[in-house]
């Protein structure tokens, strides 16, 4: 009989998955996995990273790019705690994650063997399924269930612990095989039901502005296109989420941009007023996205859509719900509502276009601004005039965050800008932008984030020039904590406490670590240092003396009170 380690099982399971990269940190029990690594010849690609929760940070970004699973794995004990906060956001934000550890001995179990703890139990509720094994010849199996469970349905994050002397135990070859269906996500889209599309189609009929508020749900199934002609054939406006954005091309007469308390302006708020009907695509409709439940209202009929029956009627009572794939949903309805109407011209595109432009003279006044410390809407503007069409912009959830998602436009379909709006967790930005380019390498990969989220990062420089990763990495640097800081001030007297560190000299840190960098404090120079950073051939940094962010201008309209 032909056998296998459960090692290289495991190995084996990753190859026939179609897996290319693994992003993980080395560890005592994580031995038998990584010498499997080094002796098969398997295809894939590990990157070592300085931070397990970086690692998965990573495979998150790395997956949302390229619909394949993104694969993260770390140790036992402090590894598998550290890899947490990764696994979480990805499964909260409906992204596919498989997460690895090892783990002590299943011998060592109650003995109080180092780095011993319940990963099963530490797993259980930030994961849409997760087993540790217990014996070898469970392996294939495990890792057969991971991927079925993360790409089917509403996609999600897994985990699978591998006990250190399982991986060093046999088991028969024969056991390695795998659905190709489950390489990638979603996989095995739910239809949905006709009644309810019937439903949804009348409700659709008899509104006179029906307006469509999309979230990730629509990006992640690949429903744009579906979307753009339903939307087209009601002449309906449709508005996003910050994880929707480019559920529509910012440059579409029918597109209103990001709404929600984090992103949303004066103009995007006025977009929904008038409305009898909103759509929720693939969205949440969280705290977030609809200003507290305050836009849209809840006297206002609604349709949900979304691929989890749970999150349907949890924050708004609906009149039609649908649930399945979004992108099978809205061709379902596109086919139901064109055997009955025409296609309308509602006028709405010329209130829209007003609006639109509105909100873009305000923007391109503040993007023009001479004043000191530099204002972030210039980085915003220098980006959007020079980053390739097929740009990827990662910002942090902090500063970078409600600008990029207000005021950024997304106008070719390969352009995407990603961010950890599931958790809000800092330290975001520059490890997700590995995982991105590792995705997508022809693509020109921009990290943004805080100078509070580059200390929370910072190790990770070594891996870009290690890897090689050409990033351009911009840091809003104003010496705080700045989204606490504006909240303190707004809902706290001004009282500042605890929020303000000191300046860090970025370019320099970037430079000790090889990295082409530059400070810029005027702001005549940002247009031509950016044109020049995304231009250089290996990784850069930019550091920003920027304006705080309780002093500025920033699309919030809610800071915590």
């Amino acid at each position: 009989m032909n056998e296998l380690t459960g090692a290289e099982a495991a190995v084996r399971m990753l190859q026939a998955h179609g897996v290319r990269h693994v992003f993980g940190l080395c560890g005592d029990t994580s031995l038998p996995f990584y010498d499997a690594l080094c002796r098969l010849d398997h295809g894939m690609t590990h990157v070592l990273t300085r931070d397990e929760r970086c690692a998965a940070y990573m495979a998150d970004a790395y997956a949302r790019v390229t619909g394949r699973p993104g694969i993260c794995e770390g140790p036992s004990g402090g590894g598998a705690t550290y890899i947490l906060p990764g696994v979480v956001e990805a499964n909260e934000s409906s992204i596919a994650l498989l997460s690895i550890t090892s783990d002590i001995p299943v011998g060592g179990r109650g003995h109080y063997a180092l780095t011993e703890l319940d990963q099963k139990a530490l797993f259980a509720p930030l994961t849409k399924w997760n087993a540790v094994a217990d014996r070898a010849d469970q392996i294939p199996h495990l890792f057969r269930t991971a991927f079925r469970a993360m790409t089917t349905g509403r996609p999600g994050a897994t985990h699978i612990g591998l006990p250190y002397d399982l991986q060093k135990q046999t088991l028969d070859a024969g056991m390695i095989w795998a659905q190709a269906e489950h390489t990638r996500f979603p996989a095995f889209r739910a239809g949905p039901d006709p009644d309810s599309v019937a439903s949804a189609a009348d409700a659709l009929l008899k509104a006179r502005a029906p307006f469509f508020l999309c979230g990730g749900g629509v990006v992640i199934s690949g429903a744009q296109e579906a979307l753009r002609d339903l939307a087209e054939l009601l002449d309906a406006p449709v508005a996003s989420t910050i994880s929707g954005h480019g559920a529509i091309r910012d440059d579409h007469p029918l597109a209103v941009g990001v709404v929600g308390t984090n992103g949303g302006t004066e103009e995007t708020r006025a977009a929904i007023q008038g409305a009898d009907l909103v759509v929720f695509v693939g969205c949440r409709a969280g705290s977030t996205a609809t200003e507290h439940g305050r836009v849209p209202g809840h006297d206002i009929p609604v349709i949900h859509i979304d691929a989890d029956p749970m999150v349907v009627g949890a924050n708004y009572r609906y009149d039609a719900a649908i649930i399945g794939d979004a992108k099978l949903a809205l061709e379902a309805l596109i086919r139901e509502i064109a055997q009955r109407t025409a296609p309308r011209d509602s006028g709405v595109r010329r209130r829209l276009a007003a609006l639109k432009n509105a909100k873009r003279e305000r923007f391109d006044m503040l993007a023009r601004s001479p004043d000191l410390p530099i204002r972030p809407e210039r980085v915003v503007a220098a980006l959007q005039e020079h980053l390739p069409e097929d740009g990827i912009i990662v910002a942090d959830p902090g500063t970078p965050c409600p600008y990029f998602s207000g005021h950024f436009e997304i106008r070719n379909s390969t352009t995407r800008i990603i961010t950890n709006r599931a958790q809000g967790a800092l330290g975001f930005a520059m490890s997700a932008a590995i995982g991105a380019w590792y995705g997508r390498p022809d693509a020109k990969v921009v990290a943004v984030m805080g100078d509070g989220s580059f200390g929370f990062t910072v190790g990770e420089l070594e891996t870009i020039v290690r890897k090689r990763v050409p990033l351009t990495m911009i840091v809003m640097s104003n010496a705080s904590y700045g989204w606490i800081k504006a909240s303190q001030k707004s809902g706290y007297g001004k009282r500042y406490f605890s929020v303000d560190f000191d300046r860090t000299d970025h370019a320099l840190v970037a430079e000790a670590y090889g990295i082409k960098s530059w400070t810029v404090r005027d702001p005549a120079e940002l247009d031509g240092v950016i044109r020049k950073a995304l231009s250089f051939g290996g990784p850069t940094l930019i550091d920003v003396i920027a304006q705080p962010l309780e002093q500025s201008n920033v699309p919030v309209s809610q800071w915590m009170g």
